[in-house]
């Protein structure tokens, strides 16, 4: 991109009941834009009829585009197949359970292992980037959108899971051993007598399934993104719009087949945003809380560690006509300097106009659908102009973390089929291991630390991890290889501060449980372990041992300290005997058990001790509604402070910091919603920055 970051939208001209190109055109040069995506939701455009292609419309808007100084992320149109297509070749819709095809009618009903389907969709490919690869407004493409969306039961599909088995394997008697298909009778004498998903019972089979259909996705985008290479132009990018949490996405191995990460970052506006946030705000892929919009960009830029593009956020209101929460006044500034704080570099709203027609009638674009700009177009010229100013800022720079969070992919599907809370049903979409990890991202952020998402898959060595993080945090590592655990065993014995949160441990690679002292291969560790755990149909008052309290939700572990400090306690008549968390020194370092969800304050209190344990003082404003964020170059540190609260508010000017203008003075003050940027040299000394501030 020829800007810092870029800022644009999602651009369906062929949606539209009135030709606008130009008028959009000038609009969106107004407004600061500088990338556009387009062309991935309309393949019956790009191929009205079989063999029958026209690009001529689509080089229309690219000419515009080109000519208003805006670039062109260009969409393949594989995620939603033409009618014709669906008709010649019924066999290429997805069954979305053994013998039952999904019916057309919405998007993503395909096979997307079929090779009639990858025959069709390579010649639609192949000739939108023959005609337009080398138009100069095309910087990059995006292959298919939000891929994964569902568990393949094709029959070819079941036969390829069958031989993928095989290949992990070996004789089938190892299958039988390693999942233990003693139970129930389920042992196998070939691999033929494999039972099918849709019945299945067994922990050990649901996980491979669930890997498997994970590296289908990552095969076909793999394919496209090969594809494309070989006919784009070498200065061009590949991504894919990744819906990181869809049932089929394994977000690290897809990022790996990539040149960028790319993803969107959906969440409730109004008072969902506001801070402290309100309690008992239902999570999905809508996410609700301050903390939530720092949470899914760090879970983007974990993807690769490196800056990554949102191609999707909210403009207007997103969802149906039922659930409606148009921004605050503020609000779309906020969420883009957060989100380019934690590593962004693009912020594209979906979309630019509002849909007349179709699904999506009341997911509402910048423009309304009388098509004339308002608030929503305001408030995102009013960024568009903020980005031009400062946007360089942030060129270069590494969003700043003194904690990682271990992610696990494994443990997310292992959890969806055997959840962790009473109100959580089993199922591919189910929410478990999320809610496990979220209490603890949000009980670090508001104690005002900032974090790094660190795959399981992709920790570096303990020494490595030392050196990066000073307080490593694993909740919900369900599914747990040997390695990992020698990893975050060596990180806590070399000096790092280690919090191992519930359920981490439990089983092994094949989600088998380990037959030792829970978390396993880490209470030794501890020196604290536990055997019984519950889910309480109510909240359990927790009082730690420094003072402070809060609750107990969904999830507890009835630990036992052997050489271990209690550091919290159940208050109830029977939980009361056991410990709540426990702390430990461990060589160098520290090893601290939490065996609980905590609430809002627990967390809070938790990681305020965390800090304190392990040397941090992290930045906490004085204001109660007001956070901060930071990313880093060797050069500069940019600073970020947030008034999520429609009061007005007001902190010390920190010190050592100007704003972007350089200019200083005693009082940082916040209207409602508002955002403040400020800059730190770092190739100055403190006491140098505190002259030039008097």
């Amino acid at each position: 991109m020829k800007v810092p970051v870029g800022f644009g939208a999602a651009y369906y001209l062929e949606y539209q009941p009135t030709p606008r190109l130009a008028a959009d055109m000038r609009l969106m040069q107004e407004a600061g834009f500088s990338v556009i995506r387009v062309g991935e939701s309309t393949w019956s455009r790009w191929e009205p009829r079989p063999g029958e292609f026209r690009t001529a419309w689509m080089r229309e808007i690219l000419d515009a585009a080109h000519e208003h100084g805006i670039e062109v992320i260009l969409g393949t149109p594989t995620y939603a197949a033409p009618m014709w297509l669906a008709v010649a070749e019924p066999g290429i819709a997805a069954d979305a359970a053994t013998g039952r095809p999904k019916h057309w009618g919405s998007r993503q009903e395909i096979d997307i292992t079929s090779t009639v389907f990858r025959r069709y969709a390579e010649r639609v490919i192949r000739r939108i980037l023959e005609d337009l690869a080398e138009h100069p407004a095309v910087i990059g493409y995006q292959v298919d959108n939000e891929s994964g969306v569902m568990l393949l039961h094709n029959e070819k599909v079941f036969i390829a899971f069958r031989e993928w088995l095989a290949k992990q394997h070996g004789d089938v008697e190892e299958l039988n051993a390693r999942w233990g298909l003693a139970y129930w009778s389920h042992e196998l004498t070939t691999y033929d007598e494999l039972w099918r998903p849709d019945g299945n019972a067994q922990p050990e089979y649901d996980l491979a399934w669930r890997r498997f259909q994970a590296e289908l996705v990552t095969d076909y985008i793999r394919w496209q993104a090969d594809l494309v290479r070989s006919l784009g132009r070498k200065d061009q990018f590949v991504t894919t719009c990744m819906a990181i949490d869809r049932v089929a996405m394994d977000d690290v191995s897809v990022a790996r087949e990539l040149d960028v990460a790319a993803g969107n970052l959906y969440f409730r506006m109004q008072d969902n945003l506001a801070h402290p946030t309100p309690a008992d705000r239902p999570q999905g892929w809508m996410t609700a809380g301050t903390w939530s919009v720092f949470l899914s960009a760090d879970r983007l830029y974990g993807t690769r560690h490196e800056p990554f593009l949102v191609t999707e956020t909210n403009a207007g209101a997103i969802a149906h006509s039922n659930v409606e929460e148009p921004g605050w006044d503020g609000q779309w500034r906020q969420a883009a300097w957060a989100m380019i704080a934690r590593g962004a570099r693009l912020i594209e709203y979906w979309h630019w106009h509002t849909n007349h027609v179709g699904t999506e009638t009341h997911w509402v674009g910048i423009l309304p659908h009388d098509q004339r700009p308002g608030r929503v177009y305001r408030n995102i010229a009013e960024l568009g102009a903020e980005l031009r100013r400062h946007g360089a800022l942030v060129e270069d720079t590494v969003p700043d973390a003194e904690v990682a969070f271990v992610f696990s992919t494994d443990s997310k599907y292992a959890l969806a089929f055997e959840p962790a809370f009473a109100d959580e049903a089993r199922g591919p979409a189910s929410r478990s291991y999320q809610r496990l990890l979220e209490p603890f991202y949000q009980g670090a952020f508001t104690a005002g630390l900032q974090s790094h998402i660190v795959h399981d898959r992709e920790l570096p060595t303990a020494e490595e991890l030392l050196e990066r993080y000073p307080v490593v945090v694993v909740p919900g590592l369900y599914v747990a290889q040997e390695e990992t655990l020698a990893t975050l065993r060596r990180y806590a014995e070399l000096g790092g501060h280690l919090v191992i949160g519930p359920r981490t441990g439990y089983t092994d690679e094949v989600a088998r449980v380990r037959v030792e002292p829970q978390p396993g291969g880490l209470a030794e560790l501890a020196g604290a372990s536990y055997q019984e755990f519950s889910t309480p149909p109510s909240p359990i008052e927790v009082g730690f041992e420094f003072g402070g309290r809060g609750r107990a939700t969904g999830w507890i572990e009835l630990l036992e300290a052997t050489e271990a400090e209690v550091l919290a306690r159940y208050r109830h008549p029977h939980h009361g005997a056991f410990a709540a968390a426990t702390t430990r020194v461990t060589g160098a370092g520290r090893t601290t058990l939490v065996g609980f969800v905590p609430d809002d304050e627990s967390a809070r209190t938790l990681f305020s001790w965390v800090a304190q344990q392990s040397g941090l003082t992290p930045e906490v404003p004085s204001a109660p509604s007001v956070t901060h964020a930071s990313t880093s170059s060797p050069a500069r540190r940019v600073h970020f402070y947030f008034n999520w609260s429609w009061a007005p508010a007001e902190i010390a000017w920190p010190d050592g910091r100007l704003s972007p203008e350089g200019e200083a003075a005693t009082v940082l003050s916040f209207g409602a919603w508002d955002t403040k940027i400020l800059v730190e040299d770092l190739s100055i000394s403190a006491d140098t920055a505190q002259e030039r501030r008097q």
